[in-house]
C-alpha cells in the first residue's frame, strides 16, 4: 500500500464541504466515497507548528515551536525564524525511511533547509529564495528550475495590488501541482506528502469578497470568480493525481487549520500600557511602531506582547530577563491577575468577548523551546492581535502589518479516499491522529511506538 498526502494549508470545512462543493467535483467525490470531516488543529492553530504536529504526532510543546518566530534566549527583541533544524523528532517519512520506503516530500513547513532522506525533498515556503539549496538531493534543484523556471515558494499577499496577487497565487499553486505530477510519474516513491500554501494566501488576501458578513465585505464579481476558479484549479490537479492512483493507494487531503473572517485587530501592547504593564521612555509614538523601534523602559516594564493571529505575552522576570522586574515568587500571582484582565477585555462597542487565555503548561505535558508566559486568543480568535503601537484606538479595522481579511480557525479538514472502496462516512477527528493513521496504513505504527490512535473508520480503507 502507498499513501499520498495532499496538504491544503488553511482549507476550511465551510468552504470545502459546503459553499464551494459544486465547484469541486473531485474533492466532493472523495467525500462521498471516502471518510471525511473536520480536523481539529493544535493550539495554537498556526501553520508552524501545525504541520510538524501532523507529521510527527508530537505537540507544539514537545517540538518547542509556537509560531513563525521564537525568542532568542530571554531577549526583549531578538528573534529567530524556525527551520527544519528545530525539529528533533522523527517525521512519518523519517520512520518510513528506516524501512527503506522512498518518500517524495514537497513544501511541508518547516523543511528548509532540506534534510537527507531515502527519496526526494523540496523545502517549504520559508525558503529564502531559489539561490539557496532547497532540494535533496541537491541536484534536483537544477532539474526543477530547468523544467519550472517560474517555481515559487510563496507570494507576498499583504499588498494592495489585488488582481496581481491573485494571479501570482494561482500561478504559484498551478506550477507546484504540475511539478508534483511530474515527480509522481517519473520518480520512484512509496510515500508522498505535499503542502500547498496558496489557499492560506487566498483566504487572507481575499476573504472579504466571499464572506457577505465580513465587516469589510466588497461585492466584486471578478474577484469572487477568480477566488472560485483558484479552487477549481486545485480540484482539477487533485483529479489528475487521483488518476495516477492504483487500487492500493490511499489519498489523504488534510489542512493544518481553518479560516474565518477577521473582525479587526486589537492593539495589545497599547492595552498593556494603559493597564500599567508596559512602560515607554517616550510617550510619543508614531502609528505602526513596533517595540524594537521605540524606546521601551524595560526596567519598569512588567509585560509585553507579540502580535499575530494570537497574542503571546511575556513577563519581565528577575533572574530571567536582563532587566527583570517581577520577583519569581510573585509570578503566579501576576499571571493570575493578568489572565482575568485579558479575559475581561470587551469589544469596541462594549460587547462581551470570548477571550481564551492559557499558560503553555495548561495545554502541553512537555514545554520546550522559547515559549511565552501566556497565549491569548482574542474573542475566540475572531480578532487578530496587533503588536504595534501609536494608534488613536486599540481597535483597528485592518491588520497592522498589511491587508489581511481572515484569521485562523480551529477546524481544518481531512479526507481519506481509496479508489476501490465506497464508504461515505463523516467523522470529525484531530490533527494528532494523522501521523498514527499514516503509519497504521503501512503497518508500522506499533513497531515504532508512535503516540496517539489512528482516525476512526480507517479500517474501511486499510
Amino acid at each position: 500500500m502507498k499513501v499520498m498526502v495532499v496538504g491544503l494549508d488553511c482549507a476550511a470545512p465551510a468552504l470545502m464541504f459546503d459553499k464551494l462543493k459544486d465547484h469541486l467535483p473531485n474533492i466532493t467525490k472523495m467525500t462521498e466515497n471516502g471518510i471525511y470531516g473536520k480536523l481539529r488543529s493544535t493550539d495554537p492553530p498556526i501553520t508552524i507548528p501545525a504541520w510538524m504536529v501532523m507529521a510527527t504526532g508530537r505537540s507544539p510543546g514537545e517540538i518547542g515551536l509556537y509560531g513563525f518566530r521564537s525568542r532568542v534566549g530571554n531577549s526583549y527583541t531578538q528573534i529567530k525564524i524556525p527551520s527544519s533544524k528545530d525539529i528533533k523528532f522523527d517525521t512519518v517519512w523519517d520512520i518510513l525511511g528506516k524501512r527503506n520506503n522512498r518518500s517524495i516530500v514537497v513544501a511541508v513547513p518547516p523543511t528548509y533547509p532540506p534534510k537527507p532522506l531515502p527519496g526526494l525533498m523540496i523545502s517549504d515556503f520559508m525558503t529564502p529564495d531559489k539561490d539557496k539549496e532547497f532540494t535533496y538531493p541537491p541536484g534536483l534543484k537544477n532539474e526543477i528550475l530547468r523544467d519550472f523556471p517560474d517555481y515559487q515558494f510563496d507570494v507576498k499577499f499583504r499588498k494592495p495590488e489585488k488582481e496581481k496577487i491573485i494571479n501570482e497565487i494561482y500561478q504559484m499553486s498551478d506550477t507546484r501541482f504540475k511539478l508534483v505530477e511530474k515527480l509522481l510519474k517519473e520518480k520512484p516513491w512509496d510515500f508522498f506528502f505535499m503542502v500547498e500554501i496558496g489557499i492560506d494566501r487566498l483566504h487572507h488576501a481575499f476573504w472579504r469578497y466571499i464572506d457577505e458578513d465580513h465587516h469589510l465585505y466588497e461585492k466584486n464579481d471578478m474577484m469572487r470568480n477568480k477566488f472560485i476558479s483558484y479552487f477549481e484549479m486545485v480540484d482539477h490537479h487533485i483529479g489528475k493525481m487521483i488518476e495516477m492512483m492504483d487500487d492500493d493507494t490511499v489519498m489523504m487531503i488534510v489542512s493544518d487549520h481553518g479560516a474565518k473572517g477577521m473582525k479587526g485587530a486589537f492593539a495589545i501592547n497599547q492595552w498593556l500600557i494603559k493597564e500599567g504593564y508596559l512602560k515607554l521612555k517616550n510617550e510619543k509614538v508614531s502609528p505602526g511602531s513596533s517595540l524594537d523601534e521605540i524606546d521601551v523602559d524595560w526596567a519598569n516594564t512588567k509585560a509585553w506582547a507579540w502580535g499575530g493571529y494570537y497574542a503571546r505575552i511575556f513577563l519581565n522576570i528577575k533572574g530571567r530577563e536582563s532587566q527583570g522586574l517581577i520577583d519569581p515568587s510573585k509570578v503566579k500571582e501576576e499571571i493570575s491577575v493578568l489572565k482575568e484582565k485579558l479575559k475581561n477585555i470587551k469589544g469596541p462597542n462594549g460587547e462581551e468577548w470570548k477571550t481564551i487565555v492559557f499558560e503553555p503548561e495548561e495545554k502541553y505535558d512537555v514545554v520546550n523551546g522559547d515559549r511565552s508566559d501566556l497565549f491569548v486568543y482574542l474573542d475566540d480568535l475572531n480578532w487578530r492581535a496587533a503588536g504595534t503601537l501609536g494608534y488613536e484606538t486599540d481597535y483597528l479595522l485592518e491588520n497592522d502589518t498589511g491587508p489581511d481579511d481572515a484569521v485562523h480557525d480551529y477546524d481544518g479538514i481531512y479526507i481519506i479516499y481509496r479508489k476501490n472502496k465506497r464508504i461515505g462516512k463523516k467523522i470529525d477527528s484531530s490533527i494528532y491522529r494523522v501521523a498514527p493513521t499514516i503509519l497504521e496504513l503501512y503497518n508500522v505504527r506499533k513497531r515504532y511506538g508512535i503516540k496517539g490512535e489512528p482516525m476512526e473508520g480507517i479500517e474501511y480503507v486499510k
